[in-house]
């Protein structure tokens, strides 16, 4: 089966995208930029299921600032987008690529950057989250839905595709693109270099055996790059066969090379050596600026932090809590799954409201771990509120309102949160793993001294070790003029995508060279 379009259709030439290019030709330096085309199974706020669809919606936009890069992004065409794009462009159908995939079509539009979308309504139009059902169940045809997005994207950067626009480096995320390779090796001409960057390798995007015959290889392709202890992970081609590697923290970066954190695929990460570079996330400054941020009660920054206790009333009232001042309020806004160490929470709460503190927990994930937290805040009414589901606008109010952030997470590639609520002069309580090692300073006494702590972390993820930590941050809150150090210390730092961009650049071009120098070897066991 080969990377293909309907019959007949020409090289497509896009009126809105090129509209772009023409306006952004006038500020690039006269070589031609590098183009790299995004490759996401999420984009906030239309679909996103964690952190993926905020660096989606961020770092395509913060890449397209660089003089040297004209990036494009491809996503599904969920209802949400549909809906926020009712004049989206029609561009061009797809082959159902040998009767393998459902019919799709292309569309373009401009969220923070040209962006195609794949428009297959058996695979995308459904209720539910991106992966799963509203009832929680992941989607049975998964393997078709996201093999769909990356045979486009292996179609969009080959010869074979319908756009005078191609792609030099297509930038896969996580296992929902990790085919993107394999299809390329298809590819009988010239095509693109491929990086893929591993947001939690937790996800894998494993299938039954069986799903290998549905993604279209040909006959003598074998299994052997796809193939996990009997089953087809989707991200374990893309480990083999991707160009080049990212994560989200140099920190994480390390930990999955060992059988502790690598979750089976160690040996695959560490047979590509020191291909694998870990570049921190950023955050979007602007949305989690406290001074301007239309979620919360009060503004506030780090010269008027006094205003901060605004927000932590209301946030009190609103959920029911006591409005006190007098003891501090932690919070967690996470997803509820075993990584992020909910059941630390539920240990250690207990301790927590005879410290005494108040807790709010916010997040939606596995109904065990929601039942468990609903029972502890009926068991504690008056010092720990729960709220099953996810709203932006409560997140800011708890990123702001709290007092002490907690992350109690088992394991952490980056940790997105914990910087949100750093923005907000709000310290948070680590496990010092992955990219919270990278990302929080504790706060030592020489780090306070030197006036650069910005957190509280603990070496193992246990109950008493994490309560050892929360009294450790609450020594501090105690003393309010060294608190604020930590709080102004915690705001000043710059979690912007202003030095992952460069680092994003150095991978991009190295994978570039990678693939002009060497023709891949896409079928190696």
């Amino acid at each position: 089966m080969g990377l293909a379009i309907l019959p007949g259709v020409a090289q497509v030439r896009i009126p809105h995208l090129k509209r772009h290019a023409a306006q952004e030709k006038q500020k690039q330096p006269a070589a031609r930029p590098l183009r790299v085309l995004f490759v996401t199974p999420e984009l906030a706020p239309w679909c996103k299921v964690g952190g993926l669809g905020e660096i989606s919606r961020d770092l395509p936009a913060a890449l397209a600032q660089h003089a040297g890069c004209d990036v494009r992004q491809l996503v599904p065409a969920y209802p949400a987008l549909r809906d926020a794009f009712p004049a989206a462009e029609q561009l061009t159908p797809l082959m159902a690529f040998g009767g393998r995939f459902a019919p799709a079509r292309l569309m373009a539009v401009f969220t923070t950057v040209p962006t195609y979308l794949v428009d297959c309504p058996a695979y995308f139009n459904r209720p539910g989250n991106a992966y799963q059902s509203p009832a929680g169940e992941d989607w049975p045809d998964n393997h078709l839905r996201f093999g769909l997005l990356s045979h486009v994207a292996a179609l969009l950067g080959s010869a074979a595709s319908p756009f005078d626009w191609r792609p030099d480096v297509i930038h896969c995320q996580d296992w929902q693109s990790g085919p993107v390779a394999a299809y390329l090796g298809q590819a009988p001409r010239a095509r693109a270099a491929t990086v893929l960057t591993i947001h939690n390798l937790a996800y894998q995007g494993i299938f039954p055996a069986r799903a290998f015959d549905d993604l279209g290889f040909p006959a003598g392709a074998g299994i052997d790059g796809f193939e996990y202890y009997g089953n087809v992970s989707f991200l374990k081609v893309g480990l083999k066969h991707a160009t080049k590697l990212t994560t989200v923290s140099p920190t994480y970066a390390r930990e999955i090379l060992t059988p502790g954190h690598g979750c089976g695929l160690d040996g695959v990460l560490r047979s590509r050596g020191d291909e694998i570079v870990g570049i921190l996330n950023g955050i979007n400054v602007d949305l989690w600026d406290p001074a301007r941020d239309p979620h919360l009660a009060q503004s506030y920054g780090p010269d008027r932090l006094e205003r901060k206790g605004v927000n932590k009333s209301a946030l009190q009232r609103a959920l029911g809590l006591p409005e006190r001042d007098d003891i501090p309020l932690l919070g967690v806004v996470a997803r509820l799954v075993d990584q992020k160490g909910l059941d630390l929470v539920i240990e250690a709460a207990a301790g927590i409201v005879g410290l005494p503190a108040q807790l709010v927990i916010h997040g939606q994930g596995e109904h065990e771990i929601e039942a468990a937290l609903r029972a502890l805040a009926a068991r504690h009414p008056s010092a720990i509120a729960v709220r099953i589901g996810f709203d932006e606008h409560l997140a800011h109010r708890v990123a702001a309102g709290a007092d002490i952030f907690l992350v109690p997470s088992r394991f952490e590639p980056c940790g997105l949160t914990p910087m949100q609520a750093a923005r907000c002069g709000t310290p948070s309580v680590a496990h010092g793993t992955g990219g919270l090692a990278d990302s929080i300073v504790d706060a030592t006494p020489a780090n306070l001294d030197a006036h650069v702590a910005t957190g509280f972390v603990f070496d193992r993820p246990a109950p008493d070790a994490f309560l050892d930590a929360i009294q450790r941050a609450l020594g501090i809150y105690r003393d309010p003029a060294l608190w604020r150090t930590v709080q102004q210390a915690a705001m000043a730092r710059d979690f912007s995508w202003t030095s992952a961009v460069p680092a994003y650049m150095g991978v991009y071009r190295g994978a570039l060279s990678a693939q002009s120098s060497a023709a891949q070897q896409i079928w190696v066991a």
